[in-house]
């Protein structure tokens, strides 16, 4: 018996389709690309996303076996706006670095800037630079050496009162600018609803928590768990505010 070909279906933006394998059923609002491949951005009625790899045959539409594919964008749907919000510049052409530097944590936070505020940044010719720990700012700041139009900006994890990140980033200097966010890791900074749960969950004091993230969510190692995350942000909108108001102090910071 010959088999019949399942049909391909342009994944245009509010179609609803159920996956197949978990039957989740939601509108489509947006593609990634990640790591492991294309996947399609789903929203139920609950307004919670998930991501589902383009698969053939991994989709119903009325009860029906289809194989999504990413729909052909009209010219006239180009956004003009940046990841972050900004005004798009087309055509750019990458202008010569200042001297001026925004320094980050580790790799992780460095990614998501990128991600969200890359266009800014190589508009600006902002370098964005990681520490690979806080703990080496001292040493660093040392070997920089601030000063008039050699500004350095710094992103920090937990920057509440009393933490060690507090005391490691006090009186630096007028040509340092230090800000950051509440939370314990960048991770935690990306909305809930990006990556598809309520609220990001109490790891216990001692445990790594980047570990205790990813078994709680089933998400598997952190390289795993990371992806997750990664591939759930693709505007300032996945981002929580005190994130966004952070890293848009630095940038105007260094750029003045």
């Amino acid at each position: 018996m010959r088999k019949v070909p399942v049909p391909q279906v342009p994944a245009e933006r509010g179609l609803v389709v159920e996956d197949s394998a978990t039957g989740y059923c939601g509108a489509v609002v947006g593609f990634e690309r990640t790591y492991d491949g294309d996947f399609v951005r789903l929203e139920d009625s609950a307004r919670t996303t998930r991501l589902f790899a383009l698969r053939e045959a991994a989709f119903l539409i009325d009860g029906k076996r289809v194989t999504l594919v990413r729909a052909t964008a009209s010219p006239k749907a180009t956004s003009t706006r940046s990841a972050s919000g900004s005004t798009k510049v087309e055509g750019l052409r990458a202008r010569t670095a200042r001297a001026s530097r925004i320094w980050v944590e580790g790799v992780h936070d460095a990614a998501l800037v990128e991600s969200v505020w890359g266009h800014d940044l190589r508009v600006e010719g902002v370098v964005v630079e990681h520490l690979e720990g806080l703990d080496n700012l001292g040493e660093r700041l040392a070997e920089f050496e601030p000063g008039p139009g050699r500004r350095v900006g710094v992103l920090v994890d937990h920057l509440v009162t009393g933490s060690k990140e507090s005391k490691l980033t006090a009186s630096l200097g007028p040509h340092v600018l230090v800000t950051g966010h509440p939370y314990i890791d960048v991770w935690e900074a990306v909305r809930p609803k990006a990556v598809g749960i309520s609220a990001w969950p109490k790891i216990p004091r001692g445990q790594d928590w980047k570990t205790g993230i990813c078994r709680e969510l089933g998400w598997g190692t952190p390289k795993q768990g990371w992806r997750h995350v990664y591939s759930s942000v693709s505007t300032f909108r996945d981002l929580e505010a005190p994130l966004i108001g952070a890293v848009e102090q630095l940038v105007d910071f260094v750029t003045e």
